[in-house]
């Protein structure tokens, strides 16, 4: 019986081992950068899409609608 147990106690320190050592194996993610080019997605102005249609002062005022709703010291008044 204790050389099962043995066993058992071997395989289930064998498996944390390699379960440890797992989260060691993370490979490095380095971007490579050319001169003059960018590769990823064009980024647009938050108000270009969506609701806005490109209507910069429209996105601008709901901005400080959302700030004056989320503001305690206007919200009791």
């Amino acid at each position: 019986m204790s050389g099962k147990l043995k066993s058992m106690a071997l395989a289930v320190l064998a498996g944390s081992a390699l379960f440890g050592l797992s989260a060691c194996s993370e490979v490095p993610q380095v971007t490579v950068y050319e001169q003059g080019e960018y590769r990823g997605k064009p980024d647009t102005r938050p108000w270009e899409g969506g609701e806005f249609k490109g209507d910069r002062v429209a996105w601008e005022r709901a901005l400080r609608e959302r700030a004056r709703g989320q503001s305690e010291y206007n919200r009791i008044q």
